[in-house]
């Protein structure tokens, strides 16, 4: 189990911070740095609130790894996991459910399911009760969709409502998300010499070219306007699939040493991106 665990939630120590991104035109730019995270070791996997007010994430504390909240306007963070023997990661929030959010935990006895739980410390609960999920997004309230492992990593679609599942797609990344004013999924495809960005529809199982992908990059985001970013390295691309042809950087203004950029989140009013860097 620890081979996995180091696998799929890889311990490299990383530090999260939250930018402010600047739009004038169609060119973008980074601005005003502040560390949400603040700890040694293992920060990692933000997701903002459905409002924007606040950043999920998974943090390091006493030999664990536990999820928290960063507030964006009180400048704070607090724990909202404490979880004996177990490590939470992948914190979203749960779609039209205010009080509660979403993680996978993987337990003790090695089994790593997707969880419901409250920010009122009510007993947490068992989303998907015999899928192993490695990373997540929700499309809507009752259907999310899933990095599932297994003797093959598949794409899976989970009805809760209905209580199945079904798999979609193999030979995929772990960035999975929602793309903006569509009833549409992204995900990178690794079935190809170069991995490329797709678009599918868990409806219908559609698929449909995006764009290729920065390659070595693991992680991208959506803002809301359609344009996609990726970190490599210590830069920040940008490309929209309406208006551009080909991938350009974006001005990080900042002095801290950026280095190995993995994940890359923008806020649900595109005026704030998180990045995940090495500590």
């Amino acid at each position: 189990m620890l081979l996995f665990s180091v696998t799929i939630f890889a311990q490299e120590a990383t530090e999260i911070y939250l930018f402010d991104l600047i739009r004038s035109n169609n060119e973008f730019g980074i601005h005003n740095p502040v560390n949400i995270s603040k700890s040694a070791g293992y920060d990692n996997q933000p997701s903002f609130t459905q409002d924007g007010s606040g950043i999920l994430f998974a943090s390091t504390r006493n030999d664990q790894t536990d999820i928290a909240r960063y507030d964006i306007e009180e400048h704070y963070r607090t724990w909202l996991t404490h979880t004996p023997n177990a490590n939470e990661y992948s914190p979203a929030y749960y779609p039209n459910k205010k009080k509660y959010f979403t993680c996978v935990r993987l337990n003790e006895d090695g089994s790593q399911l997707l969880y419901k739980y409250s920010y009122k410390n009510k007993e947490p609960e068992v989303l998907l009760t015999n899928l192993k999920v490695g990373y997540f997004v929700w499309f809507n309230d009752k259907v999310v969709i899933s990095y599932v492992l297994g003797d093959i990593e598949t794409l899976q679609v989970s009805n809760l409502k209905f209580k199945i599942n079904y798999p979609i797609q193999q030979e995929i990344g772990r960035s999975l998300q929602r793309i903006p004013n569509e009833d549409l999924i992204s995900y990178i495809s690794k079935s190809h010499e170069v991995p490329e960005i797709y678009s599918i529809d868990p409806n219908t199982s559609e698929t449909k070219y995006i764009a290729d992908a920065i390659e070595g990059s693991e992680d991208l985001t959506w803002s809301p306007d359609g344009t996609i970013f990726m970190g490599k390295e210590d830069q920040i691309f940008k490309f929209n699939p309406k208006t551009d042809k080909k991938w350009t950087p974006v001005n990080i203004e900042s002095k801290l040493p950026i280095q190995n950029i993995t994940r890359v989140v923008v806020s649900p009013d595109g005026t704030k991106i998180v990045l995940v860097v090495k500590e």
